[in-house]
C-alpha cells in the first residue's frame, strides 16, 4: 500500500485526507485515505474524493472482507463508460454475482458501483499498473471538474 500511496501523493494538486486518532476525524475512518484534487490544500466543499484506500470493512460495506491483516482496498471513481469497459456491466446492472473479496481483480465497488466506482482488493501484479493508470485518470478528471466549476478551461 505504501508504494501506491507514494504514487498518488506525487500527483500535482492532490490533497490527501488521512484521519487519525486525535485529529477530529471519525474513528471509523482512522487509517484510511481519501484523495481530492485540491491544489490549495483544502478539502473541496462541493466535491467527493476521486479515490479512497480503505483498510477495514465499514457498516454496510463488508463484502470485501477487509478484516484480516494485510487486506485493504483501493476505490476509484472511473465514470459510467469506463466502469462498463472495466467490469463488463453497466453501473447498477450487474449480470451475475461477484466475489467482492477477490484480491488483485478489478471489480465494481460493492456499494458505489452504480455511481461509476470500481474497487480492487490488494492490487498486485495483474491489476497494479491498471490501478495506477485509473488513479491518474481520475485525478485528471477531478482537476478538469474543478476547473469547470471555477469557470476556467481545463
Amino acid at each position: 500500500m505504501e508504494e501506491l500511496l507514494e504514487t498518488i501523493r506525487a500527483f500535482v494538486g492532490v490533497h490527501e485526507l488521512a484521519p487519525t486518532e486525535g485529529d477530529g476525524g471519525p474513528e471509523i475512518a482512522w487509517g484510511d485515505h481519501f484523495f481530492y484534487y485540491a491544489p490549495d490544500g483544502t478539502v473541496p466543499v462541493r466535491a467527493q474524493p476521486y479515490a479512497t484506500i480503505v483498510t477495514k470493512d465499514y457498516p454496510g460495506d463488508a463484502l470485501s472482507g477487509l478484516g484480516p491483516a494485510g487486506r485493504w482496498r483501493v476505490n476509484v471513481h472511473v465514470g459510467r463508460a469506463r466502469y462498463t469497459e472495466l467490469t463488463g456491466a453497466e453501473p447498477g446492472r450487474e449480470p451475475a454475482p461477484r466475489d467482492f473479496g477477490a484480491a488483485d481483480v478489478i471489480l465494481p465497488h460493492p456499494v458505489y458501483g452504480a455511481l461509476g466506482w470500481i474497487a480492487v482488493v490488494v492490487p498486485g501484479e495483474r491489476t497494479g499498473p491498471t490501478v495506477v493508470a485509473l488513479l491518474r485518470e481520475a485525478h485528471e478528471n477531478a482537476r478538469d471538474r474543478a476547473a469547470r466549476r471555477a469557470g476556467e478551461a481545463p
